[in-house]
């Protein structure tokens, strides 16, 4: 299997000498391509710590982070920032979409900064719209859609690049459970029919059910990992919830 995502024995510290917060504690993984992983852990445990590492957000104290056979803990400036906007994709929890900008146009802006033509433009924004639903919504802005149509929106602006790697953080933290399905729909979506690579942090069971692996972490190691293999989701949820019981979570989080 190809390698996308390589997270090899990274640590990050907070604070100085005297108040030191070691926040990941010798973290190493694999993502492989086609892959749909799942972070779990408590608040506090360091799964927030390390999307943001991976995702270039915040730098590691030692280790390293390969994305697509590149070290992206040595890259720095507009190599960096090339690195992001055309390696990376992102879903945050509070759809982080432009209400000046039409839908279409929150989609277009990813191709439109990498100087795409505008024919192009105009053929991968509708394609990716009518597969996730929401092409009967591309001229509205985001002030007159709901939450689950802002959420398939950036789920479309992520994947409008091509890119390596999705990174969603608690992307059905802000919806509804109808919106949140529907969201998670379009997930398996991109992950099945369109290959998308997705690392997820998520505390919802119900959610991380929709992932083929899950990774749980807690203070700042990994605790357990579960793989879906040929369970059914439902199956997959009640292991993710005994886990989560082990790890001593608040299951009113999960449930």
């Amino acid at each position: 299997m190809e390698k996308i995502l390589e997270v090899k024995n990274i640590e990050k510290y907070y604070g100085n000498k005297s108040n030191l917060t070691k926040a990941i504690d010798n973290i190493s993984f694999n993502v492989n391509k086609g892959e749909f992983v799942g972070i779990m852990g408590a608040s506090g445990s360091g799964k927030t710590t390390l999307l943001n590492c991976i995702s270039t957000i915040d730098k590691v104290t030692a280790g390293h982070i390969i994305v697509n056979n590149e070290d992206i803990t040595k890259l720095r400036g507009n190599k960096l920032n090339k690195f992001r906007r055309e390696q990376l994709g992102f879903i945050f929890q509070d759809f982080n979409l432009l209400d000046t900008l039409t839908c279409y146009e929150n989609i277009a802006i990813a191709l439109t900064i990498q100087k795409i033509n505008s024919k192009e433009i105009d053929k991968r924004v509708n394609e990716i719209a009518e597969k996730l639903g929401i092409k009967n919504i591309l001229k509205k802005y985001p002030y007159q859609i709901s939450g689950g149509q802002k959420q398939r929106v950036a789920s479309a602006r992520a994947i409008i690049t091509n890119p390596k790697l999705i990174l969603a953080d608690e992307p059905t933290g802000a919806l509804d459970s109808k919106s949140a399905r529907q969201l998670l729909e379009s997930f398996d979506f991109l992950n099945k029919k369109l290959q998308a690579t997705i690392l997820m942090v998520t505390h919802d069971a119900f959610t991380a059910s929709y992932a083929n692996r899950i990774l749980f972490i807690k203070d700042g190691k990994i605790f357990n990992e579960l793989i879906k293999g040929n369970d059914k989701r439902k199956q997959f949820f009640e292991k993710i919830i005994e886990v989560q019981t082990l790890l001593g979570g608040d299951l009113n989080n999960v449930i």
